[in-house]
């Protein structure tokens, strides 16, 4: 009986082992970040003991469940219970937990040993040198040495050249480029308690865009120039790269200070043409040399393609490059979004060599299947018209006619193209608005195409200043016949 009561206590333990390693809450919570920095460092081999890390240990003594909290110091030594003092300094939690749970082990065969990591040591590391601001960083067993960095770094700041200088003294120089590049982790180092980071200034910074697989600026180690720079760093050249046509500009050595322009080609590839800090080249591709045509008029140049376009209010123009051979059609439907509301389609046409060629750009436009007979050539101008629509605006206003019409504009504009109110003749700016259809819209509503605003005559005034001379004469006569009628009775 005492031994199946053992054996139901350790069965129990067993699957109860979680409760002794990690106490629970009824509620559940929110995972904390120690917690899950504590299961990172459990299943990473590469996670070394750190000073502060507390671990616990769980095993049965007996028939007695026995839980121990291991803290770990600056000294790196930890006791096992009573078993054993480790040092477990420069060892990784997987050596540690095998060390630990073959001391228990041997001690207590049946004991059912779990040793885990509760919560993983903090600490702190200087960052100098070329940084913002000197300070210290909160790291963790796990920090490596980029992340501790990256958020500190300035314009002038090496990554090729960082030194790490640990504990002991001993200092090791790290090339980040080859980690965040390569992924050679051996360059970016995991951070340990006691090391002192300092970031070296650069010595050669050069930037490279255009026709390479990686444009960017990049820090060059001594000896590296122009093919390295497009062969290394920017991982070669795309496929219609021009190297007949590199431009460079350079700054550090020439008289003026707005730069100085220079040309190479692939004779100065060939003989790794010697690059300073801060030079800026750009690799030329064959596609710049596609020849240009220019649409122009009622079109928003702003938009690109697929993106909303707001409806222009002035003539625009926009050069575009195309190959040769491209049919009109597919050429307009490729910058649909250039045209709008305003954009008369219909009565476009193209200026080409001094000919002016009418063309529709309305089945381009709508139907996909539409092919037109003409296509794209070198300097075409394609001319889209603005399409004119107008306000009508009359009755008591100065200067009553026809204005053009522009969108969400309201009933007071038109009001003032006209000159404004004829204030003799209205009162409370009072109007009637009727759109194209005979539909009455109030003064709230969107002024439409082809809308009439009537500015209505409804002053005191002006109706007494047309009445009072005929009322003055009538009465005028009354009195006049009373008169003579008085007159006469006499």
């Amino acid at each position: 009986m005492r031994r199946l009561g053992f054996k139901f206590l350790f069965v129990l333990f067993c699957l109860s082992g979680a409760g002794f390693l990690y106490p629970q809450e009824t509620e559940q919570t929110e995972t904390s970040v120690s917690d899950k920095n504590s299961f990172l460092a459990m299943s990473s081999e590469d996670y070394l003991v750190t000073a502060g890390d507390i671990y616990t240990l769980s095993f049965i003594a007996g028939t007695t469940p026995v839980a121990y909290t291991i803290p770990v110091d600056t000294s790196y030594r930890i006791r096992v219970a009573n078993l054993a003092v480790l040092n477990v300094r420069g060892k990784t939690f997987i050596e540690v937990k095998n060390s630990v749970e073959q001391i228990v082990t041997k001690n207590y065969p049946m004991g059912g040993v779990q040793f885990a990591l509760t919560a993983p040591g903090l600490f702190y590391v200087r960052i100098l040198g070329e940084v913002r601001i000197s300070f210290e960083q909160e790291c963790w067993g796990l920090s490596r040495l980029y992340d501790v960095i990256s958020g500190s770094l300035t314009d002038y700041s090496s990554l090729r050249n960082v030194e790490v200088t640990d504990s002991n003294g001993r200092t090791k120089r790290y090339d980040l480029f080859k980690a965040l590049r390569f992924g050679d982790e051996s360059q970016n180092p995991y951070i340990r308690p006691g090391d002192v980071v300092r970031i070296n200034r650069a010595d050669r910074k050069v930037t490279i865009a255009g026709a390479v697989e990686r444009p960017g600026t990049y820090e060059l180690l001594e000896g590296e120039n122009l093919k390295s720079l497009i062969d290394y760093y920017g991982n070669g050249l795309t496929p219609l790269a021009d190297t007949s046509r590199i431009e460079l500009t350079r700054i550090l050595d020439g008289n003026d200070k707005s730069g100085v322009r220079m040309y190479l080609n692939q004779s100065s590839v060939d003989s790794d043409f010697a690059l300073l800090s801060y030079d800026s080249l750009s690799v030329s591709s064959y596609s710049d040399l596609k020849p240009v045509m220019f649409v122009e008029g009622a079109i928003y140049a702003g938009a690109a393609d697929g993106e909303e376009s707001v409806d222009p209010e002035s003539s625009a123009r926009q050069a575009v490059r195309f190959e040769l051979g491209t049919n009109y059609a597919y050429f307009v439907r490729s910058h649909a979004g250039w045209f709008s509301t305003i954009s008369d389609t219909e009565n476009a046409y193209i200026i080409r060599k001094g000919e002016i060629i009418p063309v529709n750009l309305n089945p381009m436009l709508y139907d996909s299947s539409y092919y037109s007979e003409l296509t794209v050539e070198p300097d075409d101008i394609l001319r889209i018209p603005f399409r004119q629509y107008f306000v009508s605006v009359a009755g008591e206003v100065i200067n009553p006619g026809r204005y053009p019409y522009i969108p969400d504009r309201d009933w007071s504009y038109y009001i003032g193209l006209a000159g404004g109110f004829n204030t003799t003749r209205n009162a409370f700016e009072k109007v009637t608005i009727v759109d194209m259809n005979g539909k009455k819209l109030s003064k709230s509503d969107s002024i439409t195409p082809e809308t009439t605003i009537t500015a209505e005559a409804n002053s005191f005034t002006y109706y007494f200043g047309i009445y009072s001379p005929i009322i003055t004469t009538i009465l005028t006569c009354i009195t006049s016949i009373f008169t003579i009628m008085a007159v006469v009775q006499q």
